[in-house]
């Protein structure tokens, strides 16, 4: 059975397995997120690490460049930033709550 997001609970397997290889990007997991990844590209070496080490192959890279994260599949982990070498730092975790609540006001 293929699992979308308008599926009930009920169709739901048990502790939320994932039933079918190679399906992880499906599942939208963003929405729990309490960080959010920012780069800051005036630092960034475009060395790939945090693209290497994020278990959700949220990195998003373009023309071998990385270009931001995925967030509706970041979770927000933050190995993304832990990973990013030390002589840059490009990556800054932001608290989600904040960022969606200026991001609203500039919407105003």
């Amino acid at each position: 059975m293929k699992i979308t997001t308008e599926s009930t609970w009920r169709e739901l397997p048990l502790g939320g397995k994932i039933t079918q290889p190679g399906s992880a990007t499906e599942y939208e997991t963003g929405g729990w997120r309490s960080k959010r990844p920012i780069w800051d590209f005036d630092k960034c070496t475009q060395c790939l690490i945090c693209w290497v080490f994020c278990p959700d192959s949220a990195i998003l890279i373009e023309d071998g460049k990385v270009i931001g994260a995925d967030l509706m599949h970041c979770k927000g982990c933050g190995i993304c930033a832990e990973e990013c070498p030390d002589r840059t730092k490009a990556i800054t975790m932001v608290d989600e709550l904040e960022l969606r609540a200026q991001e609203e006001k500039q919407r105003a």
